[in-house]
């Protein structure tokens, strides 16, 4: 009941889709912090590979 008069401007809250909204919106912050934490795992790996590679010429 009161998730119906917040939804519908009767009372003071957040709105379910705006609630729905704030939610997608931090999961997707968190995948998007895991993926560059990756990244930069990953550069890190690669670019000290490189430095212990032998020099060619």
């Amino acid at each position: 009941m009161k998730k119906a008069e917040v939804d519908s401007g009767k009372r003071v809250g957040v709105p379910t889709e705006m609630a729905d909204r704030l939610r997608a919106l931090e999961r997707e912050k968190r995948e998007l912090r895991q993926a560059n934490e990756i990244l930069r795992k990953a550069s890190a790996y690669f670019a000290q590979a490189e430095l212990d590679r032998p020099f060619r010429r």
